[in-house]
């Protein structure tokens, strides 16, 4: 399977990374990921050149990598800098390095061409640094699902009705049209929900008991960065689309990293800005998302499954996939735009015929 190469994707936590060798697939890729003694992390290819044993098989030796089969070693940025027994250190000698980038406690991570590695086009919100908000990391959900079917999900407020209907759903919003926008870079799918039951997260978090106003506002960012916004608040104070602040607002990010075809990590973590100092308030929430991303799992597995298996006929589309199927163009637009560079930098020379 072909992916997009030239974004970043997120590695991993902060919390996932230390000072072993620790391999981690990204994009069909092995990469061993480890912190150097300086805190930084570095990425390398995670096979030797040489008989190609996993690096991660092997040693830390200060800020290099000792392969455990015959030592050659590699620094950081990917060099081959020993060989026993030679000190002829040849050109091939090497392993692919990926440049990285550490921001509010995420590891992201370029695969492509290292010269359109741009650190400001990573993934940010200011809801991050602004202390009326509190970030709490959560899990990270493994699918055994393209990384597709799990980004079409998080660009698609109807299926929390059906999906979701004690946790972030309930049948009052099952007739409540869809609005799309795919004019930016960001597709945006959203929808209010007014003067209606509250659902099971906010009875349970947010202590509504009367009919509310809410909201679902779903950002996906290409290729693989979704950002759902939801929200409720009482129906009396008649709240506006910007108002949404004056609510119980949450932001639920969800950074997927494409593993191999059929095999999807779903880091999820939320921003609220609500409850900032209350670590219970974390707890609960995670417990609500936890139940509700595990329905997903379960519809998003069972696709995944009946795509693998023969069937005569394609899916049909309807309205509401407007949003999951601009997504599917961007992200092929953007392999065949990577595929034709490649082609213009590396041309197949020509065939000269000689009688």
């Amino acid at each position: 399977m072909e992916f997009v190469r030239n974004a970043w994707y997120v590695a991993g936590w902060s919390s996932e990374i230390d000072q072993e060798l620790r391999r981690f697939t990204i994009l069909d890729e092995h990469i061993v990921l480890f912190r150097k003694s300086d805190g930084t992390v570095a990425a390398l290819e995670d096979r030797c050149p040489h008989r190609l044993l996993p690096l991660s098989l092997g040693k830390r030796l200060g800020d290099t990598v000792q392969c455990g089969y015959h030592g050659m070693t590699f620094d950081a940025s990917g060099a081959c800098v020993r060989i026993p027994g030679q000190s002829n250190l040849p050109p091939s000698a090497y392993v692919e390095s990926y440049p990285v980038e550490e921001r509010h406690d995420i590891v992201w991570i370029w695969m492509g061409d290292h010269d359109k590695a741009d650190p400001g086009e990573i993934f940010d919100m200011p809801e991050f640094s602004d202390p009326a908000w509190a970030a709490h990391q959560g899990d990270a959900l493994h699918l055994k699902a393209n990384y597709m079917n799990v980004a079409e999900n998080l660009v698609d407020p109807a299926h929390v009705s059906f999906v979701h209907p004690t946790t972030l759903g309930n049948p009052a919003s099952e007739n409540v049209p869809v609005h799309v926008s795919t004019e930016g870079k960001v597709i945006v799918a959203w929808r209010w929900i007014r003067d209606s039951e509250p659902v099971g997260f906010f009875k349970a978090f947010g202590g509504f008991t009367e009919n509310v106003d809410r909201w679902h506002y779903y950002y996906l960012h290409t290729p693989c960065t979704a950002v759902i916004d939801f929200g409720s608040a009482p129906t009396r104070d008649a709240i506006g689309e910007d108002e949404r602040d004056k609510g119980v607002r949450v932001f639920a990010l969800h950074f997927m990293t494409p593993v191999t075809a059929n095999y999807t990590i779903d880091r999820w973590m939320h921003l609220r800005n609500t409850a900032l100092d209350d670590d219970t308030a974390a707890d609960t929430m995670d417990t609500l998302l936890r139940k509700a991303f595990q329905e997903d799992k379960s519809v998003l597995e069972a696709i995944q499954e009946q795509e693998e298996r023969p069937h005569k006929r394609r899916p049909i589309r309807i309205a509401i996939d407007k949003g999951p199927m601009v997504y599917r163009k961007r992200i092929s637009e953007l392999i065949e735009k990577e595929r034709t560079q490649d082609l213009a930098s590396n041309p197949t020379p020509a065939f000269v015929y000689h009688d």
